[in-house]
């Protein structure tokens, strides 16, 4: 299916494109209202340390095992103790998660962060059960990237021969061009169960 005469199945590379070159501003696992602390709570909750789990490697499971009893345990003395025994528990399970995810870990951020309009789009398709609006907005922003560069490549393509600053810039153009089509090409291969910070190939 095509949508503005780019292919839909393009904008799903999209997505990982985008997070394989992010620098990790905008991820929301290290958030308070993030999925990750949400787990963590909801595991304290039910008493159940499968539901924090499931967001780290192996490797770490231990150490979220044991925090996890000195969290039940601790918040059991009161309400003071159980925000802190809660606090705790959310920091070390993101932190955990970030290391398994080879991404560093700064403290749990406040909820209500601008992430743009990508991730909470993400987010509301899996709720909402339909990948359609998603796709939507994802479909746009590379239709309207590839457009872009394309566009700044052709524009750059005229210079006069002699003028060797000219084709600089149009061999600048040309690179981000090429990359960028490499990029969402690479990712929509890697789309079916690569880790989202696996490095894209280079030129």
């Amino acid at each position: 299916m095509k949508r503005n005469g780019f292919p839909r199945a393009a904008a799903v590379a999209l997505a990982v494109s985008l997070a394989l070159a992010s620098t990790g501003a905008a991820a929301h696992c290290d958030g308070v209202d993030g999925p990750v602390a949400a787990a963590a709570g909801r595991a304290l909750d039910d008493r159940d340390v499968s539901r924090a789990l499931i967001w780290v490697k192996e490797d770490g499971a231990a150490e979220i095992r044991a925090a996890f009893d000195k969290a039940l345990a601790a918040r059991g003395s009161g309400a003071a103790a159980k925000a802190l025994a809660d606090g705790y528990f959310a920091e070390t399970v993101v932190r955990v998660h970030r290391a398994g995810e080879g991404a560093p870990y700064t403290g749990l951020k406040p909820a209500g962060r601008d992430l743009g309009p990508a991730i909470p789009a993400a987010d509301k398709a899996l709720a909402g059960g339909s990948v359609e609006p998603v796709a939507h907005l994802l479909t746009d922003a590379v239709n309207a990237g590839m457009r872009e560069h394309f566009r700044d490549v052709i524009e750059k393509s005229g210079y006069d021969r002699k003028d060797v600053e000219a084709g600089r810039r149009y061999v600048a153009a040309y690179v981000d061009y090429v990359h960028y089509v490499e990029r969402v090409y690479e990712a929509g291969k890697k789309a079916g169960g690569e880790e989202h910070h696996a490095a894209a190939s280079g030129h």
